[in-house]
Order: structure tokens, then sequence, then C-alpha cells
């Protein structure tokens, strides 16, 4: 992975305490070597999600099937270029999120929002485990009718079975990319998911 090395704080058992150490401006993000050639591969789709720690959702999303790049950033609020201490505040309304970039010859959106809803708790309202606040929340953010249409159909069906579904379906607006040593967190650590397991939600 290409760009400025920035030193990755301990993960610790509070996200946003331990996370929120030596870091740079949302504004020092680089961009991976092979990001912007795979935005731009002919047929290439793109989704955001959030549903908690970043971290773990990227772990499971940079190993689905037909996914060509991932990235975290921050997503849904009302301020230009947030910084993660501001996120964690809970003041901007940004959720942590992740951008997923995929190959519909492979994969499709749907079976992407599939992964999105099994690999969190959908039911836990601003929170995912023990990471509370609106910028933890479960949301879709939709690029067009199609994918908010998947999304409404998926959540049928999860409410079908009965969960109280509580995911937010939000048109996406500016995707801010986090700053360098959150992106791929877990593969530059060793480390695991604490709070994002994957649970067969659908038949």
């Amino acid at each position: 992975m290409g760009g400025k090395t920035t030193r990755v704080p301990d993960a610790g058992s509070s996200p946003c305490s331990a996370r929120g150490q030596n870091r740079t401006s949302a504004g020092s993000y680089t961009e991976p070597d092979n990001f912007i050639a795979v935005l731009f591969v002919d047929k290439t789709e793109r989704a955001i999600f959030a549903s908690g720690c970043f971290w773990g959702v990227e772990h499971y999303f940079m190993r689905a099937k037909g996914v060509r790049s991932t990235r975290v950033g921050y997503i849904g609020g009302h301020t230009s270029e947030p910084t993660y201490q501001e996120v964690c505040s809970g003041t901007t309304g940004h959720a942590e999120a992740i951008e997923v970039i995929f190959d519909p010859e492979q994969t499709t959106y749907e079976d992407m929002t599939r992964l999105f809803f099994e690999t969190h708790d959908p039911t836990q309202r601003n929170r995912q485990g023990p990471d509370v606040g609106e910028q933890y929340r479960s949301a879709v953010f939709y690029l067009d009718e199609n994918q908010k249409s998947t999304a409404e159909m998926l959540i049928g069906l999860l409410r079908a079975k009965g969960m109280d579904v509580v995911t937010e379906l939000e048109p996406a607006n500016t995707f801010w990319p986090a700053e360098q040593y959150h992106q791929q967190y877990y593969e530059k650590t060793g480390k695991s998911p604490y709070c994002h397991f994957y649970t067969k939600r659908f038949d």
C-alpha cells in the first residue's frame, strides 16, 4: 500500500479513545497505489456502508468475492474534511463507513448488502458492540434508487424473520477518506475484529 507512513495506535477496548492518538488531518490521506486505477476500470460499481468501527467492516469486505478495492472514511455529516477526532466527538453527524469498489461480473450490489447485514448487528441503534455513538450507526448510503430498493428488500426479509432492524437508508453525500493509519488496519497490525463477526442471516 503506497503513501505516507503514520504510526498505528493500539486498538484497546474503547476505539474512540484508543484510536484518537497521533493522528493527522483527513486531508493527509494518500490513496492506495491501485485505488484510482481500480475506480476507473470498466464495469466496476461502488457501494458505501456504515456498521460500526470501520476497521472490522473493511476486514470482511476486502476479502469478499469480486471486491476490487476498499477504503474507510466518514460520510453523512454536515462538516467538510472531518478529522477522526471530530467524528469521535459526535458533533459532526458523520458515520464511520466503508467505500467498496466491486466488479459486477463477479458479484452484485445485493451480495454486498447481504454481507453488510451479516457482518454486524443491524438491530443496534447508534452503536455496535462496545462502540457507542451516532458515528457507529448502521446505515446504507445509497447512490441510486436501485441500491435503495435493494436495501429495502433485504431489510424487509430480515424483519419478516422477526429482526427489529434499525438500519438507516441515507442518500450518499461526500465520502471523506479517513486518515492513512485507519486504512486496512487489521492487515497492518495482525489483529482481529472485536465487534464484527459473520452471522448468516439469509437463506
